[in-house]
């Protein structure tokens, strides 16, 4: 186990924000957790796990002591008479997870091709994108308890999935997520219900429907790579049905309990956002809800933007964002 003081941080992050911690090391293994929990309670310092750093807000400096997930390992675990079970490491590219599974005729998993992240951040945002959400494909998973120092499985029931949610983003800190397991259709049908995808019906090739998904992923959201952003920076807003009566203009989408979620990027943009920045930190031009980093930015020039989008969004139509990006 060594242990890195000082590690940059800035390429570990698709914000590309200047950022280093206080201690970091490379966790391959789980049997490395309670050394490194040890390790933490001697030197006074919290613990904290970092994947692919698509969904942060990074501290210039972060005071803890980092573990860099990278749990590796991807395979077909079972089979049920109606599901593929495939497991990956938490430390697995998810991008690269998805393409693997089509490649192996296992499909399922396309329309969240191209999602920047690891496998064991995917269940903790319950990433969702082009009308399938991690939770309509779950089965379960095992995760690292820091106050047991055990190994649990948690069911679909057990990780407490939301829009967005799941128990572990509203328990930070307190387990490690270290494999996935996913049940994906033996007999698929491509899930077509986003306008892009329509075109696909039964018998077409689930490569052909990845290959769709990640053009219309490229036409709207930049590449973190040549333009620091972490996606979708702000949750669509949910809202009773009363409330949203009142925005009559804004694009409504009618929820199963009554309530009507809103487009955060619209309201954005019918603010006179989209495309404006503030020093090095703006929202992209081709889409209102994404922040981006246009160079050098730090997490207190993110705190800046953000906050005067939700100023914005507030005065103007009474509604409040919530970010998206947790802050680390």
């Amino acid at each position: 186990m060594e242990l890195i003081a000082d590690f940059d941080l800035t390429r570990e992050n698709t914000l590309g924000l200047k950022s280093a911690a206080r201690l970091a090391t490379r966790i391959t293994h789980v049997d490395a957790l309670s050394a490194l929990l040890d390790e933490a309670d001697v030197r006074g310092m919290p613990f904290r796990i970092l994947g692919g750093g698509s969904n942060v807000v990074l501290s210039e400096t972060v005071e803890a002591l980092v573990g860099l997930m990278r749990i590796e390992g991807r395979r077909l675990s079972g089979q049920t008479e109606t599901h593929n079970l495939v497991t990956a490491g938490a430390g697995e590219n998810w991008h690269d997870f998805v393409a693997w599974t089509v490649e192996q005729g296992i499909p399922g998993l396309e329309n969240l091709a191209g999602i920047p992240g690891t496998v064991g951040a995917a269940p903790v945002q319950n990433i969702g994108a082009y009308g399938v959400q991690l939770s309509d494909v779950f089965h379960e998973l095992s995760a690292f308890d820091t106050q047991t120092r055990t190994i649990a499985t948690f069911d679909a029931e057990a990780c407490g999935f939301a829009y967005r949610q799941s128990r572990f983003k509203a328990e930070p800190g307190r387990h490690v997520i270290l494999s996935v397991t996913l049940a994906l259709p033996r007999i698929w049908t491509p899930t077509t219900a986003y306008a892009g995808l329509e075109r696909f019906s039964v018998g077409d090739d689930p490569a052909d429907v990845m290959a769709r998904v990640l053009s219309l992923r490229g036409s709207k959201l930049p590449d973190w790579r040549r333009l620091g952003n972490a996606g979708s920076f702000f949750h669509n807003p949910v809202v009773s049905g009363e409330e949203a009566a009142k925005l009559a203009d804004a694009p409504h989408y009618p929820q199963p309990d009554g309530s009507v979620k809103l487009s955060a990027g619209w309201l954005i943009e019918q603010c006179g956002l989209k495309g404006e920045r503030l020093g090095p930190v703006g929202t992209f031009d081709g889409h209102a809800l994404v922040l981006v980093n246009h160079g050098g930015a730090t997490s207190r020039d993110v705190a800046r933007f953000s906050a005067l989008v939700r100023e914005r969004v507030k005065a103007r139509f009474g509604v409040d964002l919530v970010q998206e990006p947790i802050e680390l």
